[in-house]
């Protein structure tokens, strides 16, 4: 058989001639070696088969028909660049699908070890570091540092495994599988103020930036894209306004919307035109990922899940006293929310309905086998919820010691997946300011959370051990759940609550 017949096989319709599977997706150009000396070249969709003799042996391609290793992306060979591997955005948590690269700590030429940190990515959660799985060379970064919204896949870096590959790889070379962002137009162009197309300096634009060029009437032509791949930012668009580059004139519908509304309204003495226009004035102040998670999250959590709210005040004199006695006779400092951290945990012991979730697979209750309290943190990106896992078996002073490691890893975005992923009871604490009650909202999956407010003395009636009745000057701090009505009806919170008010009543039941 002549080749030029033997290259208009395709291995979809003839799976019988030779089996392989090809190092690229299917937009790649892929080539793999197999035992019968022939060289499976897949295009597109379909693979075609051409012999070896005919061309060299790629470097690195062993005679095998099982793929090689990949390290985090695709490993592919072309005519244009050596044997290399396209290191993708990977997924850090369950729920992220964009994330930010916030550090690079390998440079283009750096040898990489296997656990060598590659980089440091900002996901819906924390900080992360990404590791190496294999060894090779940082040939050249995709992504540079500080790049915002890059999407889960998307390609950030290209490694070979040989040094001298490095300078072989082109400049033009971006990855095989980088997804496309959204446009209407071609990647060259954008739209004018009149609809009409012009010029651009960048590949891709976002479609708030479209919207603001032709709100504004800018010039596309001489804006800066700072965004990956060349991509033209809603940011970008804001900083041109605000310097006044770029601006090619107000649009004519923004003429005609200001001429029509300085006839109908009448001038006012001492008001300019220009006063009322920085009275409008505004500035953005960008998210952080972990903040559009949260709002996201929360959002969903209001408008899916049935909050039913409970509130309770309760004692804190015992528990002040008991504080008190472990700082003078023990030397031992615990704060108070260390206290209420262990008194809720040995509430939800004690009414094991409480610690529980609603299963949207199953629609049923699961009853969670172990006490993980989640607590609130702020940071300056975001509330975080750190977990104190088996609350209900640590001694008070251990609770005291993992929150304060636990607070710091979350104030510097060191906290790993295992440390805030998971829990089945959040808490969140505004006693230290002055906030004496509030309602929060539940933390999905979770079924439900306590809002702790401030201690506050107030002077109630009091029977003495003589039972005359007396005033007496009491400190009293309210309580307020946020619960999943699926999980907690009207019994299962108030059996809470009282085994709740019970703990603070008598700190001895903390020996129990």
């Amino acid at each position: 058989m002549a080749i030029s017949q033997v290259r208009r096989l395709v291995i979809s319709r003839a799976p019988s001639i030779i089996r392989s599977r090809s190092l690229t997706t299917c937009r790649s150009l892929s080539r793999l070696v197999t035992e019968k000396d022939v060289l499976v070249e897949g295009i597109g969709n379909g693979t075609s088969l051409r012999p070896v003799s005919s061309l060299p042996r790629p470097s690195g391609i062993c005679r095998s028909s099982s793929m090689l290793k990949l390290q985090h992306g695709t490993r592919s060979f072309s005519s244009e660049a050596p044997l290399h591997a396209v290191v993708a955005m990977p997924a850090l948590s369950p729920t992220m699908n964009q994330g930010n690269i916030a550090k690079w700590r390998k440079k283009e030429g750096d040898k990489i070890e296997v656990g060598d940190i590659l980089c440091e990515i900002e996901t819906d959660k924390a900080t992360l570091e990404f590791e190496s799985l294999e060894e090779g060379f940082l040939a050249k970064i995709l992504v540079p540092e500080g790049s915002k919204d890059v999407l889960v896949g998307q390609p950030i870096a290209i490694t070979v495994e040989d040094p001298d590959d490095i300078k072989k790889i082109p400049s033009t070379l971006s990855g095989a599988s980088t997804p496309e962002v959204k446009e209407e137009k071609s990647a060259h162009q954008a739209v004018d103020k009149e609809g009409k197309l012009q010029k651009t300096g960048f590949t891709r634009i976002s479609p708030s930036a479209k919207l603001l060029i032709t709100e504004f009437g800018l010039d596309a032509s001489s804006l800066h894209a700072s965004g990956p791949l060349g991509t033209l930012l809603k940011g970008d668009v804001l900083a041109a306004i605000k310097s006044g580059k770029g601006s090619s004139g107000p649009s004519h519908v923004s003429k005609d919307k200001a001429s029509q509304s300085t006839q109908s309204l009448p001038q006012t003495p001492g008001v300019s035109s220009s006063g009322s226009r920085s009275s409008d004035s505004y500035e953005d102040f960008p998210n952080s990922q972990i903040r559009k998670v949260i709002a996201k999250r929360l959002l969903e959590s209001k408008m899916t899940t049935p909050h039913l709210y409970l509130s309770s005040d309760v004692i804190l004199d015992p528990l002040l006293a008991f504080r008190k006695d472990l700082k003078e006779k023990h030397d031992i400092k615990v704060s108070v929310n260390d206290i209420v951290i262990k008194a809720v945990a040995l509430a939800l012991r004690n009414v094991p309905e409480a610690n529980a979730y609603w299963s949207a697979e199953k629609e049923e209750v699961i009853l969670c086998d172990s006490v993980d309290i989640s607590i609130a943190v702020a940071t300056e990106k975001g509330l975080m919820t750190p977990i104190v896992r088996n609350a209900d078996q640590k001694s008070i002073s251990a609770i005291s010691t993992e929150v304060k490691e636990l607070a710091e890893k979350a104030r510097a975005g060191k906290l790993t997946p295992n440390e805030f992923q998971g829990g089945t009871f959040s808490i969140s604490n505004l006693g230290m300011f002055p906030v004496d009650r509030f309602c929060a909202i539940i933390n999905p999956p979770q079924a439900c959370i306590m809002a702790v407010g401030r201690g506050n003395k107030v002077v109630e009636p009091s029977i003495d051990s003589d039972g005359i009745e007396k005033p007496a000057v009491v400190t009293r701090m309210n309580v307020t759940l946020s619960a999943d009505h699926r999980v907690f009806d009207g019994k299962v919170g108030s059996s809470f609550l009282s085994a709740l008010n019970s703990n603070f009543s008598d700190i001895r039941r903390f020996l129990l």
